[in-house]
Order: C-alpha cells, then sequence, then structure tokens
C-alpha cells in the first residue's frame, strides 16, 4: 500500500540531509568548501576530543555562522570492541566497559561545549558506528530529551514518513560511491517523497572517503534541483517532520 505523501516545504518532493561525521580535515578543506559554492546547508557531527577541534575551532564556529549545523558525536567516539571487525577500538574507547549512565553524562557535557563553539541550544546526535548498548545497557532512551532527533543506524532511504521515529534515523554511509549512485538515492527519495539522510566521512581523503569528484556531482545536482528537494541541515529537516506528526 503507498504511503500517504507527505507535504514538504515549498512542494519539494524530498528533503535531503548531507551530514559529515568525525570532525575531519577533508570536510573543512573539500566538503565545506563545495557546500558554500553551491549555497547548501549540511550538519557537522564532531567528537569533541578530536585534536582538529582545537587546531581549527575558527574554521568550526564559522561553518556555524554559515547556517551549518555542528551536531553532537560524543566526546570520545566510544563503539564497542565485540563487534566483529573492532579490532581497531581502543580499549579506553570501549563502549562495552562504559555504562549508559557514564555516557550519557559526557554526551550531556559535548552538548556544553558545542554551546560554547555555537551558541546554539537545540542539537541533534549520532550514534558512534551506529552502537546503541553502553556496558550492554541501552543508552539512546537516556538522551532522547537532549535532542531534537538522534541517527541511531545505516539503513535505506526512508521509506515512509508516517513511521520515521526521530529518535531512530537510519542513514546511508556512503564509502567509494560515484555521483551517479549518489543521485540515484535522492531520485529514489523523490519516488517516495520521503527523505534521505548521508552521513559521510572522508571527502576526498581522510577514512571511509568518497571522492571529492563525486561529492562535487551529487551537490551540484542538487543544487540545479532545489524546487525537487529540500537539502538543509538534519536539525532543521526533523524540526519540520515533528512539527508534521500527529501528538501523541
Amino acid at each position: 500500500m503507498a504511503a500517504k505523501p507527505f507535504n514538504w516545504p515549498n512542494g519539494a518532493k524530498a528533503a535531503v540531509s548531507l551530514a559529515y561525521d568525525d570532525t575531519l580535515a577533508s570536510q573543512l578543506d573539500v566538503a565545506l568548501v563545495q557546500l558554500n559554492q553551491h549555497q547548501l546547508k549540511a550538519s557537522f557531527y564532531l567528537q569533541l576530543s578530536s585534536p582538529l577541534l582545537t587546531a581549527r575551532l575558527s574554521e568550526w564556529r564559522a561553518a556555524a555562522a554559515q547556517g551549518h549545523e555542528l551536531g553532537n558525536h560524543t566526546l570520545f567516539h566510544q563503539c564497542s570492541a565485540s563487534k566483529p571487525g573492532r579490532d581497531w577500538v581502543a580499549a579506553e574507547n570501549n563502549l562495552d566497559t562504559i555504562s549508559a549512565v557514564q555516557l550519557v553524562q559526557q554526551i550531556r557535557l559535548a552538548n556544553s561545549m558545542l554551546f560554547a563553539i555555537d551558541g546554539k541550544t537545540e542539537r541533534t546526535f549520532t550514534a558512534p558506528c551506529g552502537d546503541e548498548l553502553a556496558g550492554g545497557q541501552p543508552y539512546l532512551p537516556l538522551i532522547y530529551d537532549d535532542f531534537v532527533a538522534i541517527k541511531a543506524k545505516t539503513g535505506p532511504v526512508v521509506a515512509n514518513m508516517a513511521q520515521l521515529n526521530a529518535y531512530a534515523v537510519e542513514v546511508i554511509a556512503p564509502v567509494g560511491s560515484s555521483g551517479a549512485e549518489l543521485i540515484a538515492l535522492v531520485k529514489q527519495a523523490a519516488q517516495y517523497g520521503t527523505m534521505v539522510n548521508f552521513t559521510f566521512h572522508g571527502i576526498g581523503g581522510d577514512h571511509l572517503s568518497v571522492s571529492a569528484g563525486a561529492h562535487a556531482q551529487l551537490l551540484a545536482y542538487l543544487a540545479a534541483n532545489r524546487d525537487i528537494y529540500w537539502t538543509d541541515t538534519f536539525l532543521n529537516i526533523m524540526q519540520y517532520v515533528k512539527a508534521q506528526q500527529p501528538a501523541d
């Protein structure tokens, strides 16, 4: 059964969230430059302990002043070391050995630090590695009141806006994707009348990267089709989505 059409602002057919995790140099050097060239707004999820945050603080602050979102990606980017392929997780950053209460305290401190950078009080969160347990306990429900929305796991283009849980939004994390592949996902969201949530890491460098050319191709397409796609920060999009959802 077809989902009920969702009314996006200004008659748009879909929303596009462009987000960038982990506080990487290529995001400032490449992604931000391209975004500003095309006058598109995006979300940058900062690991607050990253040396690059301190070293280039004025640039992150300038990004916020330009209308981009600075999101919370925790202080230390802890992930579960017990999952397959997690040999890279350092013992001190093992999410299996920190309590949910401790992690929540750190996340709230990260919010305070972000407030000191951009002066904003409303924010969104992306769970590092998509992990939802700290010390074996679900921690995301403990921070629902601290955030407008939460990105919790990887998944496809949103299929039905009526069923979207603002605190368990799925994201697509492209690695090595071509511009055409990225644009195809955007077109799929327009076909559904929903939204696509991209979570990039490196752009033309760093880790889990997408080439600068592929990224530029996606942005050029979005900029040329503003009447079809509402591209904005995850915060702005989710504030709008929540306002459209029926009250419980």
